[in-house]
């Protein structure tokens, strides 16, 4: 009987008087899932520097190859021209065949002797690049792509977001005395090295969290002054050591190929440039990779 009337009150009431209840069973809340980080948007910096711009498809390379892939390009000078190839969409491979199969006489487009102002008028570049992207617009690339001119009347630096591709990659490269200056909307351009010879500041105004920069410029010491050609180039090398001693300061990763030798005009040293280009970005990835995870974020 009394067994019959303990089970009854366990039953009705969870207990009776003296009888402790019984504990509801434990939970476990279930683990928080991890929240994957969302990497940072890479901007690559490709500086000016003529025929030493071959360096640039070299770094692209590897960066392909390590399956780092940047949100934005952003070019001055030689560095426009491959910023305008890559962003339209060519891999590493067709930037390889595009550059190996480069010829400087197709740029050679001489002015007459009664235009003092250059020598060359930088319209067959212009065709050349427009050709290479198909004639898509800056605004139409498959990359977010910017290219760095000078305003020649200001000498404040204007970053290309728009517009035709091949004429904004003409006046970035528009060398004073070299080529003829270039008219956009009225204004005159020329070489966006005079302003920024390897674009950080750009590449951050563009959106880049980490922002790889690409130095190909060459050192002032050592180089030939013989003749004018020559002057103006060293008076290139010279501002652009200045200028890069703090814009640099700005990137989180600079990447210098070794090109020690090579001069502004030495197409024939094409695969060399390249070579030095893989070989400093492959000797910066783990420092690259540590980067990109320190400015990993919360989606």
């Amino acid at each position: 009987m009394a067994g019959g009337v303990l089970t009854a009150c366990v039953l009705a009431l969870g207990g009776c008087a003296g009888t402790p209840p019984a504990k509801p069973p434990e939970t476990t809340a279930p683990p928080t899932p991890a929240v994957a980080k969302v990497p940072p948007r890479v901007g690559l910096a490709l500086g000016g520097g003529a025929a030493r711009g071959f360096a640039h498809v070299g770094v692209i390379q590897v960066l392909e190859e390590a399956g780092i892939k940047p949100g934005l390009v952003v070019g001055t000078s030689a560095g426009s021209l491959v910023a305008a190839l890559y962003a339209s969409g060519r891999n590493a491979q067709q930037l390889q065949q595009v550059a190996m199969a480069m010829d400087e006489a197709a740029f050679a487009d001489w002015t007459l002797p009664l235009f003092n102002r250059g020598v060359l008028r930088g319209e067959a570049l212009a065709r050349y690049v427009n050709t290479q992207v198909n004639h898509r617009l800056i605004e139409n690339m498959a990359l977010p792509l910017g290219i760095v001119a000078t305003d020649l009347r200001t000498g404040q630096g204007v970053l290309f977001q728009r517009g035709d591709t091949g004429t904004a990659v003409r006046a970035s490269s528009a060398v004073p005395a070299v080529f003829l200056p270039v008219r956009i909307g009225g204004q005159e351009f020329v070489d966006g090295g005079l302003v920024s010879p390897v674009p950080v500041r750009y590449a951050r105004q563009m959106g880049a969290e980490v922002v790889i920069a690409v130095d190909i410029s060459s050192a002032p010491e050592g180089n030939p002054s013989g003749d004018t050609l020559q002057v103006l180039l060293q008076t290139f090398a010279i501002m652009g050591k200045s200028i890069n001693s703090w814009e640099l300061k700005d990137a989180d990763l600079v990447v210098r190929p070794a090109l020690t030798g090579m001069g502004s005009g030495d197409f024939a040293g094409k695969q060399r440039a390249i070579n030095a280009g893989r070989a400093a970005m492959q000797a910066l990835l783990p420092q690259l990779r540590a980067a990109l995870e320190a400015k990993a974020h919360a989606p």
